[in-house]
């Protein structure tokens, strides 16, 4: 039986709600999310403020932005 490996995540450690739905939405790198305008992120169930300002933060640090934040 083979399973299907994980990509590996560079998100920053986020709330329960925000990690489902960021893997429901197959997301799981700084630089996809790069590519994504927050009104796209916040149609996704369980991305808030909190999760926003984290990815902010951790954005910022990798030399990135959302895509309408450059």
């Amino acid at each position: 039986m083979s399973q299907k490996s994980q990509p590996e995540s560079d998100l920053p450690k986020l709330a329960a709600p925000a990690r489902r739905a960021f893997a429901a939405a197959d997301y799981s790198r700084l630089g996809q999310l790069a590519r994504v305008s927050k009104a796209d992120l916040k149609k996704l169930h369980g991305i808030g403020p909190n999760a926003f300002d984290q990815l902010r933060h951790a954005l910022a640090a990798s030399g990135l932005s959302f895509v309408d934040e450059s």
